[in-house]
């Protein structure tokens, strides 16, 4: 199991329940092949440029543990995906 830090950026416009439920979304894909060890929610911040004509995003930021092939899938549903602006994956090992 390698260590990892996923930060993603969610669309500002949703309402809390929503912001929450993708939160809960990405948990619930790390938690079938890996586990979360931290959420750190950030909370609404200023983007350094603007994305969709937006400039501001509610940013989350996780540390989790998981198998290698996991961050590939993870990525693939966060993209699909209109609720998320951004988000990058970082191999902590």
């Amino acid at each position: 199991m390698n260590k990892y830090e996923l930060m993603f950026i969610i669309d500002p416009t949703l309402d809390d329940a929503k912001k929450d439920a993708a939160i809960e979304n990405v948990k619930s894909v790390i938690a079938e092949a890996g586990e979360v060890t931290s959420t750190d929610v950030l909370g609404m911040k200023k983007l350094a440029y603007p994305i969709l004509k937006k400039t501001e995003g509610y940013y989350v930021v996780m540390q989790f543990t998981a198998k290698p092939e996991l961050p590939k899938e993870l990525a693939r549903r966060i993209r699909i995906s209109d609720d998320y602006l951004r988000h990058i994956i970082i191999n902590k090992d």
